[in-house]
């Protein structure tokens, strides 16, 4: 059996002496560190580090750890979370009408390849209703409209709250959140709390139809991308991308399939980072440690 571990994950300004000074707290404590990563961004003038240490034998009870790491973030003037490797955070499915991204990750969430829960699905249609209650997720048909989008949102609000929901992941949710939205569940910060898959490479062939104008350009690679959501439509920054080659012979019914692979295994890949605590958000950007 696999032993509970913590995860530090913390953004401060660079400095001398950082990868001594919060690998010794955890030292400090008997922690006994089994993956750390570092990356100072000159440019930036930042020091992101991922610290994760086996909960067995640390000298600091759970509940302890974040008030202690907060303090520490603080000295070094720095942004922090602490999450443990065996909480399986509530999440929220959104969706429209297509069923591919979420039958995939009720299915994976099923066999734990990803270590979350899924106690709510949340749609402005009510085509997928079966399919989440299948997987035992309360499915919520919220319409919306640009006549009652601020009533909707309101909704979704009260849902995600009622179920203690982390993390929103929108599989193909055909809408666009408002800034209120995001101000209200995912102020901005480091470690961002809404996931998107979109339908290519970021930025090209944004908007409709994108693989009918990928397909008119004779492209020989079609993607997906898997990103938080900002205020900036399809401009939040970029945890994970798929590829798949296309030829002379395909035509659009073949790079759509193709382009569902992709939008799968990208959603997949971000979700499965973010719930491990490998992401980290500055500028705009992120740092990936896989």
């Amino acid at each position: 059996m696999t032993t509970a571990t913590a995860i530090l994950q913390m953004i401060c300004p660079d400095q001398p002496g950082l990868v001594r000074e919060l690998s010794g707290w955890v030292a400090a404590n008997g922690g006994n560190i089994v993956h750390a990563d570092h990356h100072s961004d000159q440019g930036a003038g930042l020091f992101l580090s991922r610290i994760e240490w086996q909960l067995e034998g640390f000298g600091l009870p759970r509940e302890a750890i974040c008030p202690t790491a907060s303090a520490l973030a603080e000295r070094l003037g720095g942004q922090y979370k602490v999450n443990f490797s065996d909480v399986r955070p509530p999440v929220a499915i959104f969706v429209s009408k297509q069923d591919h991204c979420l039958l995939d990750l009720l299915w994976r969430t099923r066999t734990g390849e990803l270590p979350m829960q899924v106690p709510l699905v949340i749609s402005n249609h009510p085509d997928l209703g079966a399919l989440a209650e299948e997987f035992g997720a309360r499915f919520a048909h919220v319409p919306i409209s640009a006549a009652n989008r601020e009533e909707a949102e309101a909704r979704h609000l009260e849902l995600l709250a009622e179920h203690g929901i982390e993390l929103v992941i929108l599989a193909k949710y055909m809408q666009v959140l408002t800034p209120a939205f995001l101000e209200s569940f995912d102020p901005p910060d480091a470690f961002h709390r809404v996931i998107n898959i979109h339908h290519s490479f970021l930025p090209a062939f944004q908007g409709a139809q994108p693989y009918h104008r990928a397909w008119e350009r004779g492209v020989k690679l079609i993607g997906a991308t898997g990103h938080y959501v900002t205020e900036q439509l399809d401009g939040g920054p970029i945890i994970a991308q798929s590829t798949v080659p296309v030829g002379h012979r395909d035509e659009v019914p073949d790079l759509i399939r193709l382009g569902r692979d992709c939008e799968r295994l990208a959603l997949a890949r971000a979700v499965r980072l973010h719930l491990k605590r490998q992401v980290m958000v500055y500028r705009g950007r992120t740092a990936v440690f896989a």
